[in-house]
């Protein structure tokens, strides 16, 4: 990061948590994308770099216990309070909650350093292993500790505790715009950086002034990410801003999506994201002067293990017949798009079956429009579900289906694999 010189001559405190996973019915993982990101090798194995070099061991962040992890990782936080150069975590609730926790049991932290031994409250065996290697008696530190937290004041105390932080990295945008009078109070003002704008599809964009404030933080999107477009929005609530608006959308330019080079300035649209374990595919069926009208998706439990099924509605231009090979190179090509996470699961684990495609009828995803809007959807408003489960719809969409096709072979997927696609 330029914007802040000397970043690699230290460490970030980052909080970075984990959560328990559950199953599908079918036997599938079901977890949160960060989770899946901390638990991969791409995280766990990753090689040595001054800007994810974290005060926390990987033992610490991984444990399931939030309480111990919470513990071990402030307390690992402060035995090396002198290194921090930033300190945040991926939401500033989650950030605030660090510090509220801290107010609670700093005397406990405290005498953990003072006397170099880790609470016994502490019982997960790899986080004592891995917090042994860094704590370690240091009476000095548990004065200094002692003497800021017993302060009646708590204002500053980021700056107080870890004195060289230069910035709070944490998403403060959105609605964790409620807590930034929070952070200025206990970091004393530092810059307050939101670096990325992101979403478990993928990542949307980038904000190229990191060090600008909060309520003029904007993302420019990264087009090669994934296939951005973008809904036009009216509001009808008589509220205009300075820029001068074009005049209001019809109805059918309200229901167009428009590509990234057509957005006009002053409008507003809701963004919708089609990531390339799709377009990767669709590439496979341009030699046939083909392509995909709509597509959704869902999980298919019935057998074991279960799978992933994509309805596809073509539009078909030309009059040569598409092979079978061809649908199954799709269904293979959209696998090794896929996370490791996935890929995993269907090399190794063996927990995920074939990937299938279903080809659906001409008109199949306006019947689908069809019936949301007899159960009380917008029109202006609806968009096609990317993933269904609603019972009546995965019907509606097996009755017309015309050609199903497997994945003819598992992804590519190796052990400490530092890729999450493989090409």
């Amino acid at each position: 990061m330029p914007f802040v010189p000397g970043l690699d001559k230290g460490k970030g405190m980052y909080f970075l948590f984990i959560k328990s996973e559950s199953k599908t019915p079918g036997g599938l993982p079901a977890r949160p994308v960060l989770t899946s990101y901390y638990k991969s090798s791409h995280f766990k194995n990753r090689p040595f770099d001054p800007y994810t070099n974290y005060t926390s061991p990987n033992q610490t962040i991984l444990c399931p216990d939030s309480y111990q992890s919470m513990y071990s990782q402030i307390l690992c936080g402060l035995c090396q309070h002198k290194e921090v150069l930033r300190v945040g975590a991926v939401f500033a609730s989650g950030f605030i909650r660090a510090i509220k926790f801290l107010e609670k049991h700093w005397p406990d932290l405290a005498r953990d350093i003072r006397t170099g031994t880790l609470s016994s409250e502490i019982t997960d065996p790899s986080v004592r292993e891995a917090v042994g290697e860094i704590l370690k008696p240091d009476p000095k530190l548990a004065d200094f500790v002692e003497s800021e937290c017993r302060k009646t004041s708590w204002q500053g105390i980021i700056t107080r505790l870890w004195p060289n932080t230069k910035y709070v990295d944490v998403i403060v945008t959105g609605t964790m715009s409620q807590y930034i009078p929070t952070l200025d109070y206990y970091s004393n003002g530092l810059p307050l950086v939101c670096t990325m704008y992101a979403s478990s599809e993928c990542y949307f964009g980038v904000n190229l002034r990191p060090l600008c404030q909060p309520s003029e933080v904007s993302y420019t999107l990264i087009p090669t990410m994934a296939y951005f477009e973008f809904l036009p929005v009216h509001r009808n609530s008589g509220v205009t801003s300075s820029i001068n608006l074009r005049k209001a959308l019809t109805e059918k330019e309200q229901q167009e999506l428009v590509d990234l080079v057509d957005v006009k300035l002053g409008q507003e649209y809701e963004l919708v994201v089609t990531t390339y374990a799709v377009k990767n595919a669709v590439t496979h069926l341009v030699p046939f002067d083909a392509s995909l009208s709509e597509y959704t998706s869902y999980a298919d439990t019935s057998s074991i293990p279960g799978h992933y099924v994509l309805f596809w509605e073509l539009c078909l231009n030309g009059n040569t017949p598409i092979p079978p090979s061809v649908f199954e190179d799709c269904c293979f090509t959209i696998e090794e798009s896929l996370n490791s996470v996935y890929r995993q699961g269907r090399a190794s684990d063996k927990s995920i079956g074939p990937l299938e495609i279903k080809l659906v009828e001409s008109g199949t995803f306006d019947k689908l429009m069809d019936y949301a809007i007899s159960l009380g959807a917008s029109i202006n408003q609806y968009k096609t579900p990317r993933c269904v489960k609603f019972a009546p719809i995965i019907e509606l969409l097996n009755s017309r289906v015309v050609k199903s096709y497997f994945s003819p072979k598992c992804p590519k997927w190796v052990p400490g694999h530092k890729q999450w696609g493989s090409n």
